[in-house]
């Protein structure tokens, strides 16, 4: 099978679960985020984030530093440049894949979504 047939297989599986394309998408914004802030942003809940969050930084993705805020813990998230290599290869592939899908003649429905991809 090639890329045609198969044009998804380019996707990258950390990047494409939801959870982890919205981290990765938060952090591409900012130069660094606190866990409270990625749970805010998100909408995930604490033990969903914090596994996701190791996902990516097992991955080489994210890095994460962990200190005190006087004798508050303080977990600092931000993308590596990996990471955010990644993101950008992810948003490539989704352009490529939906414009494949309106060459191919797809319906009205999928070239409104193509229009959307213009926020990737």
């Amino acid at each position: 099978m090639n890329e045609f047939s198969r044009p998804w297989a380019g996707l990258d599986p950390l990047v494409h679960a939801p959870a982890r394309l919205a981290i990765l998408t938060v952090l591409s914004v900012v130069e660094e985020a606190d866990f409270r802030y990625l749970l805010h942003a998100t909408g995930l809940t604490k033990g969903n984030l914090s596994a996701h969050v190791g996902k990516l930084e097992g991955a080489g993705y994210l890095v994460v530093e962990k200190t005190f805020r006087g004798k508050i813990p303080l977990t600092i998230c931000r993308l590596t440049p990996k990471g955010r290599d990644a993101l950008e290869q992810y948003r490539q592939t989704m352009r490529r894949l939906l414009n494949v899908e309106d060459e191919r003649g797809s319906n009205e429905g999928s070239r409104a979504v193509s229009g959307v991809v213009g926020a990737l």
